[in-house]
């Protein structure tokens, strides 16, 4: 058994698109229309077979309830890993990207978390 997908909710999912391919660097694998909505999946350009990020729109009450309350309480929505989390954090915040934890040693991990800009925490991570 392995992931196939994961999703993450999006305020907007053009800024989600640009925000997650441009400037983090997904590659997008699946963009087809979903009703009034678009089923859009991006993966890691290093494993363009692998786990499929779907940005999903947060239209469900309780989609924009749980975004907005694990942000407000500022939880990452997910976690991403790099080899070199201070080299990411670097190159993020030279692209505007805004840091709520700026890189932090944790025992055997470091870790930082961002806020995307679609109503979104990202926590990135490296052990």
């Amino acid at each position: 058994m392995k992931i196939i997908v994961t999703s993450i909710f999006v305020q907007d999912q053009d800024k989600a698109l640009e925000f997650y391919s441009e400037t983090l660097g997904f590659v997008k694998k699946q963009d087809v229309p979903a009703g009034e909505f678009r089923w859009i999946t991006l993966v890691s350009p290093d494993d363009q077979d692998g786990t499929e990020l779907l940005i999903e729109p947060n239209v469900h009450p309780a989609a924009k309830e749980y975004q907005k309350k694990i942000f407000d309480e500022g939880i990452p929505a997910t976690m991403f890993g790099f080899t070199d989390v201070h080299k990411e954090y670097k190159r993020l915040m030279e692209q505007g990207v805004k840091f709520t934890i700026e890189p932090t040693e944790m025992g055997e991990v470091t870790l930082a978390v961002f806020d995307d800009t679609c109503g979104n925490l990202i926590q990135i991570a490296q052990k």
